[in-house]
C-alpha cells in the first residue's frame, strides 16, 4: 500500500525535468506555487515523518534539514540559479558530532543515505588511529557486507594513505578518507510506500553508523 508521500518521486521528477530546460529565475518565479505545494510541502512532511521515526529509535532528538533550490553560484562556472534535485538530511542531536541520514530524489535516482560527510582534523586524526586497529577490520567487513548488498560507497578523497602509515596498510581505503556516506537506490522499494523504503535502509545502515558513533 502506498503512503501519504506516493506522489512526491513523480511530482518531483516532472517540476525537474522542466526546470532543467528552464533553469531560470523567471520560470521558477513563475512555478513557485507549483514548488511550494507539490515538492516543498510534502518534503517537510516527510522530513518531520522520518524524524519521528529516528528519534525513537536511537532515544535521541533529531534535526531536520531541507535543502535550498537556490545554487550557491558565488565560485562556480555552472551560473544556472536552481538545483535539479531535492534534498533530505536528518541529523542526531547526541553528545558531539553525528554522522547523518540522508535521502534525495533527482531525475535518474532515488536515494537514501547515511554516514559522515566531512571530518576536521581532530577527527580525521581519531578516524586514522581508529580505522587502523581491529575496529578497522570490522567496519570493512560491514561495508563489504552493504556494498553485497547493493549499497554504494563514495572513493576516498586522498589518494595516497596519509603519514605515518605505510602506503600498503591494509585499511588503506579507509585511512585516505575524509568522509564516509552510503547510499542505496530505493525507487523499487519505494513504489511500496517511501517512509518504509527510506526507514528500511537507514535501519540497514544502522550497525555502520553505530560504529561510527563509536569512534566520535
Amino acid at each position: 500500500m502506498q503512503d501519504a508521500f506516493s506522489t512526491l518521486i513523480s511530482e518531483t521528477r516532472a517540476f525537474l525535468g522542466e526546470l532543467s530546460h528552464n533553469n531560470t529565475r523567471a520560470w521558477f518565479t513563475e512555478n513557485k506555487s507549483r514548488y511550494e505545494s507539490a515538492l516543498k510541502k510534502p518534503a517537510k512532511q516527510l522530513l518531520e515523518t522520518i524524524e519521528g521515526h529516528l528519534a525513537v529509535r536511537l532515544d535521541q532528538p533529531v534535526t531536520t534539514k531541507l535543502f535550498r533550490a537556490n545554487r550557491d553560484v558565488r565560485f562556480s562556472k555552472d551560473k544556472t540559479p536552481y538545483s535539479l534535485h531535492l534534498h533530505l538530511l536528518w541529523t542526531p542531536q547526541g553528545n558531539g558530532a553525528q554522522p547523518a541520514y540522508f535521502f534525495g530524489i533527482a531525475e535518474d535516482y532515488v536515494k537514501a543515505g547515511a554516514g559522515l560527510t566531512g571530518m576536521d582534523k581532530a577527527r580525521q586524526s581519531a578516524w586514522r588511529a581508529w580505522v587502523s586497529e581491529r575496529e578497522g577490520d570490522a567496519l570493512q567487513a560491514k561495508l563489504d557486507a552493504a556494498l553485497s548488498g547493493g549499497a554504494t560507497l563514495g572513493k576516498p578523497e586522498l589518494k595516497r594513505v596519509p603519514s605515518p602509515f605505510e602506503q600498503d596498510h591494509p585499511r588503506g581505503d579507509l585511512l585516505r578518507r575524509q568522509s564516509l556516506t552510503l547510499w542505496k537506490d530505493i525507487e523499487t522499494e519505494a513504489e511500496n510506500g517511501l517512509t518504509h523504503a527510506i526507514t528500511a535502509t537507514f535501519e540497514g545502515f544502522e550497525s555502520i553508523m553505530d560504529d561510527l558513533r563509536t569512534f566520535l
